[in-house]
């Protein structure tokens, strides 16, 4: 008498046993309807987001109704392509057409001082800057007034360093400084001496607000002579001796320019940047010293533009 037993076949085993005794091969399926999407399909509403995304970044404002009816038509009639892209960006950064507030490059300046302000000295307003700046003419005068030369030298140099600092949007415009000394004028004055009080919170401050990293102990060392006590020492490869050249040392080096990289990345992109978008960034902003070059290739970006 024979014993009947009930075997359970899978379907994986099932094809395998078709694969080895029937020789038959496995089916290739194309799933149809499943296309990358173009940018054609992208909504007005998300072009609409865009536009008034880099407006905001660029030049700290919305842009008005017919601003955004003009780019709208643009980047849709282009395709939204990369190149018509960097076509209205480009106007925001260097036209001198008159908006209802000024040109869109003096507001694009104006938003890049601001920016550094926020970056360095917690954002103060110019309304501290030039009162802080007429205090320190004011015990200039005095200081003259009684022939304490001394201070008058020092209260004098407060005043001009402030000035300098009011002074970053109209000499990035006509570029008679780059961002670099802007970056320098930032950290040598008294605003940015009273947020960062003392030698050592001052060093702390100026590497991570440039690098985004601490001083190596070595770097500490180095830097604490030279700003406590005036002890020459070399830093990035230059000589400091003082608070002048420790700045200097800080701003004139490769690491800044790749600071700098990272710093519109984290603020257009909340986001370090790769070592690709790294290169890439440094490969052009290296020469020129330009924080719009930085922002070309990342407000063109398909992740910033949220298509």
């Amino acid at each position: 008498m024979h014993c009947h037993r009930k075997i359970r076949v899978t379907l994986q085993t099932a094809c395998f046993l078709c694969l080895v005794f029937s020789g038959c091969k496995p089916e290739t399926f194309v799933f149809e309807d499943n296309a990358i999407p173009h940018y054609d399909e992208i909504s007005t509403i998300l072009v609409q987001n865009y536009v008034n995304r880099y407006y905001i970044d660029l030049i700290g404002r919305e842009p008005n109704d017919l601003e955004m009816e003009r780019d709208v038509e643009i980047l849709e009639a282009g395709g939204l392509a990369a190149s018509v892209r960097l076509q209205v960006i480009e106007v925001l950064m260097t036209s001198t057409d008159s908006t209802d507030q000024s040109t869109y490059t003096t507001q694009y300046h104006q938003k890049l001082y601001t920016d550094l302000k926020a970056r360095f000295l917690e954002g103060a307003s110019d309304a501290i800057l030039y009162e802080r700046y007429g205090l320190a003419i004011s015990m200039a005068i005095q200081d003259s007034l009684n022939g304490n030369l001394a201070g008058y030298a020092v209260n004098q140099t407060a005043a001009e360093r402030l000035k300098l600092v009011l002074e970053c949007p109209e000499d990035l415009e006509s570029d008679s400084i780059t961002v670099r000394e802007a970056c320098g004028r930032m950290l040598w004055n008294s605003i940015y001496d009273q947020i960062n009080m003392n030698s050592f919170n001052f060093i702390q401050a100026s590497f991570d607000d440039l690098y985004q990293r601490f001083p190596t102990q070595a770097e500490f060392d180095v830097a604490y002579g030279v700003i406590e006590n005036n002890q020459p020492g070399i830093l990035f490869g230059a000589s400091a001796s003082d608070t002048p050249s420790y700045v200097d040392a800080l701003i004139w080096n490769s690491e800044w320019d790749e600071g700098m990289v990272r710093w519109q990345y984290r603020t257009m992109l909340a986001r370090d940047p790769s070592d690709q978008e790294t290169l890439e960034g440094l490969s052009v902003f290296s020469m020129t010293i330009s924080v719009a070059d930085i922002q070309r290739l990342v407000l063109t970006s398909d992740e910033y533009a949220g298509f």
